[in-house]
């Protein structure tokens, strides 16, 4: 009679997660047929595009690629005597644009953040706190913009002010929702082993809180990138969304397209940076 023998348990990492659950890289061929479907979705935007600009027959309504290409490069130069847009070079407009959202992300980041745990915690403040974060949320950015103008001026305080108030409810949002989760069994091992509130918020619920706290950084830095247009809408030049509002005054649409394509392309640079950082600050999501 033969007899069976079961297979070994799968080893598990050092957080108890079993090797065989881990997620695995995606296969060469996967990555590679991927990248030619978004290559070819791109010459098939590409070509709509161009039809619908020939169609409509006006380029004031929809300019072609080569108007826009053709602005990107007079932007990017000096060409008799004129510098740029408004003289400043298309980097020089991005480049202050990203400064301002940057100082906006981190501050309203850094406010949510610590919002959001004190919310998670302390279930009275979140009462009274939770409704005012989502009151704000729904606001339009130009609905307090004005305000801002009204409180600080038109120089970059009230900008500033503007992307950090966007950026902050998506962060202390998920945060809260995260902390609030925390699962209540390690929470109290942790008390069990003597860890004082401090120390099991520092120890066990941010851990535990951190994928979905990185998610709402995500969302918050993607709701700065929408909002920087109405932050420049006042004395925006330099920057690229002050560069897109003048130019729609003067109904030229090839560098209004021209400055959003440089909104959306550093957009999705900046978020492949976060994500990239995020695997590799947080390797545990998705295992636990």
């Amino acid at each position: 009679m033969t007899s069976t023998v079961p297979a070994p348990p799968a080893a598990a990492n050092s957080i108890g997660v079993p090797t065989a659950a881990r997620r695995t890289p995606a296969p060469r061929g996967g990555r590679r047929r991927r990248l030619l479907l978004r290559l070819l979705a791109l010459v098939v935007l590409y070509g709509l595009w161009e039809v619908a600009a020939r169609v409509a027959g006006n380029p004031t309504f929809i300019p072609p690629p080569g108007a826009v290409w053709h602005q990107l490069v007079q932007t990017s130069t000096t060409h008799d005597g004129i510098r740029g847009y408004s003289g400043h070079l298309l980097i020089e407009h991005l480049g202050v644009s990203l400064r301002r959202i940057l100082i906006g992300s981190v501050i309203g980041v850094a406010g949510g953040v610590l919002l959001g745990v004190v919310m998670g915690t302390v279930s009275g403040i979140r009462v009274v706190v939770e409704p005012v974060v989502t009151f704000v949320r729904a606001l339009p950015p130009l609905a307090y913009f004005s305000l801002f103008i009204i409180w600080f001026g038109i120089d970059e305080t009230p900008k500033l002010w503007l992307l950090s108030i966007a950026a902050l409810p998506p962060v202390a949002v998920a945060t809260a929702a995260a902390v609030h989760s925390a699962p209540t069994g390690l929470v109290e091992a942790a008390r069990a082993l003597g860890a004082g509130r401090a120390r099991v918020i520092r120890d066990v619920v941010l851990p535990h809180a951190l994928p979905e706290i990185f998610t709402g950084v995500r969302i918050a830095v993607g709701v700065a990138y929408s909002s920087v247009v109405a932050a420049e809408t006042i004395n925006g030049v330099p920057g690229i969304g002050g560069m897109v509002r003048d130019a729609q005054r003067y109904s030229q649409t090839d560098v209004v397209i021209l400055g959003l394509f440089a909104i959306g392309l550093s957009g999705l640079i900046i978020d492949a940076l976060l994500r990239s950082a995020e695997k590799r600050l947080i390797p545990w999501r998705g295992q636990i």
